[in-house]
């Protein structure tokens, strides 16, 4: 191979190493791009509480059926807060889930147990946990905060009728029961409809879907379902919420820990 031909096949490297670089540092800026228009229908809410219905289906289709109550908090520059309070059974009442989710460090997470009354914190390396016996893990039940993944576009898909993009988020925390995780959001308000979740060993683990959105202060979307299904057990989850109200004035006193004690 002569000079000339050298410096060719150089040259030729460096544009082709460039133009990949160049194509995946765009992927990754359109993924981010779109996981942030996502992020704006959870914003300027203020506050909300709602009544939840959680039915645990077994792979034989048996269903358990769990009530509980549930409230959010907005916190301005960081991430939300939210409890959940189970109200029957009788084997799980006053049982609650307190979680404190931030944009960046890990979230805060806190179980009630009244039969111990005493308040556990949820380490953050058993987050990946089932909650409570149902295919939503401890992860699941906090806000998935934009801050806490990478993001790379994947393709443009139609699911349901509803013409979607499909990103693929990578969570930065190293407790994270997921090593990946793909997100469908619909190309017109911009709503998850879907989440493929990869286990640690990189296996397609559970689907999350979305369903029953309806929009309120004529801004903010909230999904009336929420489904969990996983692929390695058969089992799945279901949440389904009724009752949902807005600017109900919570305050941060409504999220402590002895608001937990106080919840039965």
């Amino acid at each position: 191979m002569n000079y000339t031909n050298q410096i060719m096949r150089i040259v030729s490297c460096f544009f082709l190493f460039l133009s990949l670089t160049l194509s995946s540092s765009l992927f990754a800026n359109r993924g981010l791009e779109i996981a942030l228009l996502s992020d704006k229908n959870n914003e300027g809410y203020g506050d909300s509480s709602s009544s939840m219905t959680m039915e645990l289906i077994s792979k034989k289709g048996d269903v358990v059926t769990r009530e509980l109550r549930f409230k959010r908090l907005e916190v301005p520059e960081d991430g939300d807060k939210s409890i959940a309070v189970f109200e029957s059974p009788r084997d799980v009442k006053g049982v609650a889930i307190l979680s404190y989710a931030h944009k960046q460090e890990a979230d805060d997470q806190w179980l009630y147990l009244p039969a111990l009354k005493r308040v556990k914190r949820i380490a953050s390396k058993n987050k990946s946990g089932p909650f409570l016996g149902s295919e939503f893990s401890f992860e699941d039940f906090s806000f998935q905060e934009v801050e806490k993944y990478e993001y790379e576009y994947v393709k443009e898909e139609n699911y349901l009728g509803k013409d979607c993009f499909v990103i693929k988020r990578i969570p930065l925390d190293p407790y994270s029961g997921y090593t990946k995780q793909l997100v469908w959001i619909d190309k017109e308000n911009y709503l998850v409809q879907k989440i493929h979740h990869f286990d640690r060993k990189a296996f397609h683990l559970k689907t999350q879907t979305f369903d029953g959105y309806k929009k309120y202060l004529g801004f903010f979307w909230q999904p009336h379902k929420i489904e969990m299904k996983n692929h390695q057990n058969g089992k799945s989850s279901i949440l389904k919420f009724t009752e949902v109200s807005f600017k109900k004035g919570l305050t941060d006193k409504d999220f402590s820990q002895n608001s937990l004690k106080r919840s039965r």
